[in-house]
């Protein structure tokens, strides 16, 4: 699910509600190259990440780095909180610091009526700051100390997910691998073998599950990273080709002005 941050900002915010009498928002499972960070003010429902569901209501914060799917499963009835979408390189630099390790993982955590007051604050702050000057010094600080709030924050009981309701387990091998080293090739039929399924079985689970052939899931994942490495580094083009697997620069740049 790729996301368009505006030119030269590091943070979409924004207020979403759900009316009472809208239709029921089945469970949904998706990805997408920003980070995330969710502010319910009302839910009811669960979240599931890593092979793990969590339950969550009014209050619940729910976090999920860069590229890890995830999924809602929430109650019919009103809703409302705020969504902040973050890009991965920011989240990167405050993960250095020993007390936000935690936003290496998705979680949800559970602020008590004072820390839920602050955060609310600083919520409402952060949209109002994001709509005028996304790029502002004032939108980087406020996230900061929301991520700070969300990390603090105890996290809730949570249960393993049921081998046979989890959609994407048995795909997280592959997806697991893609992240970690996005420059080596892969065929379809490695793959299939790396998730102990067949290829024809694997194709149709992953299309299923992910809303795309797994070929076309690999290069739009390369070209997101790529993307992300041209804003965010100084390297060469033909290294960042080279580093996220096209076979040379011109192959890179054409599948690049082609998505």
């Amino acid at each position: 699910d790729p996301v368009d941050l505006p030119l030269g900002a590091s943070v979409i915010a924004e207020r979403v509600t759900v009316a009472a009498n809208s239709p029921t928002i089945g469970r949904f499972v998706h990805f997408h190259d920003v980070a995330e960070l969710v502010l319910f003010r009302r839910v009811r429902g669960e979240f599931i990440a890593d092979g793990r569901r969590h339950p969550i209501a009014d209050g619940a914060v729910i976090f999920v780095p860069t590229m890890r799917h995830h999924e809602f499963a929430l109650e019919p009835g009103r809703m409302e909180w705020v969504l902040v979408q973050l890009d991965p390189y920011l989240v990167g630099e405050f993960a250095l610091h020993p007390a936000m390790s935690r936003l290496a993982r998705p979680f949800c955590s559970w602020p008590d009526a004072t820390a839920r007051a602050r955060i609310d604050a600083l919520a409402d702050w952060l949209v109002e700051a994001a709509s005028r000057d996304p790029a502002g010094l004032a939108v980087a600080r406020i996230v900061e100390l929301l991520l700070l709030a969300a990390v603090e924050a105890p996290e809730g009981e949570a249960r393993d997910e049921p081998r046979g309701i989890d959609q994407v387990g048995r795909l997280l091998p592959v997806l697991e691998w893609m992240r970690g080293a996005p420059a080596e090739p892969i065929s379809l039929y490695q793959a299939a073998s790396m998730c102990s399924l067949s290829p024809t079985y694997f194709s149709r689970r992953f299309r299923q599950v992910l809303g795309m052939p797994f070929n076309e899931y690999l290069r739009v994942h390369r070209l997101h990273l790529a993307a992300r490495r041209i804003v965010a580094t100084d390297a060469a083009l033909s290294d960042i080709a080279y580093g996220v697997g096209f076979s040379s620069p011109s192959h890179f740049t054409a599948r690049f002005r082609g998505s």
